[in-house]
């Protein structure tokens, strides 16, 4: 049965049930869960934040094991120059104006778009994307695949909020090729391509394989959304800039807070019209906030900061996926995959034979016991006895060498065992 959740808490795994339950949260306990278990997972919780939070080696700081306190003094920073950056010297916004206004002038021209309009949160940002290009074509139905965010991590909202349809290019853990979309057996309007395609391992197509499906969803007589939470950390797989990738796309998502490390909050940019048809919608979904100055600063200030760095990370994100290889390898571990095996992105997923509950308790001893993480949270999407997790290779990583991986690598492994023989 498909996994219908809310989208993973990219530091501490956290998925919210499609239900409305919650296999962890900060602050809520499982519907139908006693007082004495919801205080026994945030009691783990707080203690997995505290030991990633302290460790003085980690390959990336998630968002969540940040402190208050920490935030606001980053985005004070952000402000310090003489004089202040990104209109810091002017009034707040109100109602999406001034530093929003400018937000959305800098995305338009990353991505070389003619426009860009704010939305608090991708999901409605792309419910309204579709919408509108479902009133466009005069054809509600979305040719998407079963992996992409769209239908794994938004509670089906295009469907049920839009009235839309899905049909399927492919259902294989790969991007849909121009094959796939050629030979659907009915029309669509409009072909959502998520990059990467993130439940499948942060995949991506080659340039060519995505050139030759956009142009076959133009012979179908559909327009092309991209899905681009990530799509910042492209550009190293494809050798292009963002705004050759950019202009495939008839309209393209992008986040904040995933790899330029923002609050939260995300963008749609498309043509002048489109954009100017998506704000209408953006007010009528409740997305028109009174203020929304802190995600605008962090979102300018992670795009100077982090989009320099994203082709950095994706190289060392090579360096450390080999290197883990070598180590589950020398530590003889039965069965293992790091995949893909080359990343296309600077995150990847890494697969093991053991219980997710051992690996998680594995990753928080080896940070208590010496300060380095490694690992974060582990599931089992799959066949029973294996655990997957997701690897982030940020600016922490860079000054770990091959070699410092698979000590920690070991390091962790050693723990595992200790675990499964029944230490603890």
């Amino acid at each position: 049965m498909k996994d219908r959740t809310g989208e993973a808490d990219e530091s501490d795994g956290t998925r919210i049930a499609a239900g409305g339950t919650a296999h962890e949260t900060a602050d809520e306990t499982p519907a139908g869960a006693d007082d004495a278990t919801g205080d026994t997972d945030r009691a783990a919780r707080v203690r997995r934040l505290a030991a990633w939070h302290g460790s003085e080696r980690t390959l990336a700081r998630g968002p969540a094991e940040g402190r208050i306190a920490e935030r606001l003094a980053a985005l004070a920073a952000a402000l310090t120059a003489d004089p202040p950056p990104y209109g810091g010297d002017g009034w707040v916004d109100m109602y999406g104006d001034g530093i929003v206004e400018e937000l959305e002038r800098r995305v338009a021209a990353l991505l070389g778009m003619e426009a860009a309009a704010f939305f608090p949160t991708g999901t409605m940002a792309q419910q309204v994307a579709l919408r509108c290009w479902a009133e466009r074509t005069g054809n509600p139905v979305v040719a998407v695949h079963p992996l992409a965010h769209l239908e794994v991590h938004e509670r089906d909202a295009y469907l049920t909020v839009s009235g839309l349809r899905a049909v399927r290019p492919t259902s294989e853990p790969r991007p849909p090729t121009a094959e796939d979309v050629l030979d659907l057996d009915e029309p669509f309007g409009t072909l959502a391509l998520e990059l990467p395609l993130r439940d499948a391992g942060f995949v991506l197509p080659e340039w060519d394989e995505l050139v030759a499906v956009v142009e076959a969803a133009r012979e179908r007589d559909a327009v092309v959304h991209f899905d681009g939470a990530r799509l910042w950390e492209c550009t190293a797989h494809f050798g292009r800039e963002l705004p050759e990738i950019a202009a495939l796309a008839d309209s393209v998502y992008v986040s904040f807070y995933k790899s330029v490390d923002g609050i939260s909050g995300a963008a749609l940019a498309g043509p002048e019209t489109l954009v100017a048809e998506a704000r209408a919608w953006r007010h009528r979904y409740g997305g028109q906030l009174f203020q929304q100055w802190p995600a605008a600063l962090a979102a300018l200030d992670g795009l100077d900061r982090e989009l320099p760095r994203l082709p950095s990370y994706v190289a060392h994100a090579r360096v450390v996926a080999q290197a883990l290889r070598t180590a589950f390898t020398a530590e003889g571990v039965g069965w293992s995959r790091v995949h893909p095996e080359v990343p296309h992105t600077h995150q990847f997923q890494v697969w093991l034979p053991y219980p997710a509950a051992v690996l998680d308790e594995a990753g928080v001893r080896l940070a208590e016991e010496t300060r380095t993480t490694l690992f974060r949270r582990w599931r089992e999407p799959g066949p029973p006895g294996l655990a997957m997790t997701e690897l982030t290779v940020a600016s922490p990583a860079l000054d770990w060498t091959a070699d410092d991986v698979t000590a920690a690598a070991g390091a962790f492994l050693a723990r595992v065992r200790e675990l499964m023989a029944g230490d603890g």
